[in-house]
């Protein structure tokens, strides 16, 4: 969380300012801040009991949770795409599962939503219609055209499936399933 808001911080000010004759083409410009935003949460925690975070590192509590799991299974049983009913469905039931027996170490639910939001994920590429999956995918390698000069191959790669799976997340509404989006 520390370092997502200091790259976002970074990109807001590069933004905020007047047309910029050069972009950003790699992540090294955001060290600085990321550092110095490292430094100041770590001086932050001093005297603190560790223990699972939300995006803004507040420690989540067991009805915080389960609150998110009842609202990421209203927003799945809500999603219209009958291509991936069946495993809506199951996700549906595995998370109920996981809210029913959630353990007393709340650090331990984030690789189970990791699990299934990687299921959802293979789901979503496997059912997509090939006509759709194919534009949506020219789309993508469009809005990355200006960047994929400056950028190695492997993270092209990574931004353009990460692009993809927001894409095709958005488009059947499908949810994030990490306590990181709580």
């Amino acid at each position: 969380h520390v370092v997502i808001r200091a790259i976002e911080s970074v990109f807001d000010a590069f933004d905020k300012k007047p047309a910029q004759p050069r972009a950003i083409k790699s992540l090294f410009y955001c060290r600085e801040e990321v550092e110095a935003q490292f430094v100041e949460w770590s001086a932050s925690q001093a005297g603190r009991s560790p223990g699972p975070e939300n995006a803004s590192g507040e420690t989540l509590s067991k009805n915080e949770v389960e609150s998110f799991i009842e609202e990421v299974t209203r927003r799945l049983h809500a999603s219209n795409d009958e291509n991936l009913r069946e495993d809506l469905e199951r996700a549906i039931v595995r998370l109920g599962e996981l809210k029913q027996d959630l353990p007393d170490d709340i650090g331990l639910v984030e690789p189970t939503l990791h699990d299934i939001e990687k299921f959802l994920d293979r789901a979503l590429l496997s059912n997509a219609d090939s006509e759709h999956l194919k534009t949506v995918k020219k789309d993508i390698a469009a809005q990355l055209k200006a960047y994929k000069a400056g950028m190695e191959a492997e993270a092209y790669q990574t931004t353009f499936d990460l692009m993809l799976m927001k894409r095709l997340r958005e488009d059947a509404g499908v949810p994030r399933l990490s306590l990181f989006y709580l």
